[in-house]
């Protein structure tokens, strides 16, 4: 079912206009000198009113890649696209998109230089990244499609430690210049998976009962007769 392929183009889409739309209010109400320095994304959304709009923009996009790592791992799990062997790093992976999602909540709705604003900034970085990187060597991709994962993950890699390094020794404008690179090139890596959600049918959540157990209307839990 191809709808299933509009969640990730959605964070794509919601994720890139809302950083951007972050930055022009920081811009014109004055709270940010782009002319002076490039400012980070966070700094943006840093003062009000924005920083309510950038909160909340963290969180829809923390939900939402929560919801497609779990998609993904069920549909890598349940659909054979990978071997016996690589059943524990799907499950790795799994925990590697829960703590970029985490991440991600974290830097939005904590002040800038926070210690959870950075752990979370770290959570996001590099557990998102490790997460794509795995999502390369778990799944067999077509060609094209595969190459520009690869080459997406290797230069967000390398925009990330750059970034970091320039940010520790106080060259903030380039650093700044590689998150805004890094973070795009996420959006982007999140919206491939619309290429591999085309292509489910349906997604549901079971609940399974114990054994000899059944729910009443009532929600009491009675052993079957």
């Amino acid at each position: 079912m191809w709808a299933w392929a509009l969640l990730p183009i959605s964070l794509t889409v919601l994720g890139t206009l809302g950083i951007f739309a972050v930055c022009a209010v920081a811009v014109s109400n004055g709270t940010v000198n782009i002319t002076a320095t490039l400012p980070y994304i966070s700094t943006c959304g840093n003062f009000n009113p924005q920083s309510c709009f950038f909160s909340q923009l963290a969180n829809i996009c923390a939900f939402q890649v929560l919801w497609i790592v779990a998609i993904r791992f069920y549909q890598i799990r349940d659909c054979g696209l990978v071997t016996r062997g690589k059943t524990v790093l799907n499950v790795i992976s799994l925990i590697l998109g829960i703590m970029c999602a985490l991440g991600t909540s974290f830097t939005g709705n904590f002040q800038l230089l926070h210690v959870l604003h950075l752990t979370g900034a770290g959570l996001a970085f590099f557990g998102g990244m490790l997460y794509f990187w795995l999502q390369v060597f778990l799944h067999k991709d077509t060609c094209c499609v595969a190459m520009v994962r690869f080459i997406l993950c290797l230069s967000g890699s390398i925009f990330i430690v750059i970034m970091f390094i320039l940010y520790f020794n106080g060259y903030h404008s380039i650093g700044a210049a590689c998150e805004w690179m890094a973070v795009l090139i996420f959006f982007i890596l999140f919206g491939l998976f619309a290429v591999d959600f085309q292509h489910i049918k349906d997604f549901k959540v079971v609940v399974q009962f114990c054994e000899g157990k059944v729910t009443e209307s009532g929600g009491e839990m009675k052993e079957r007769t």
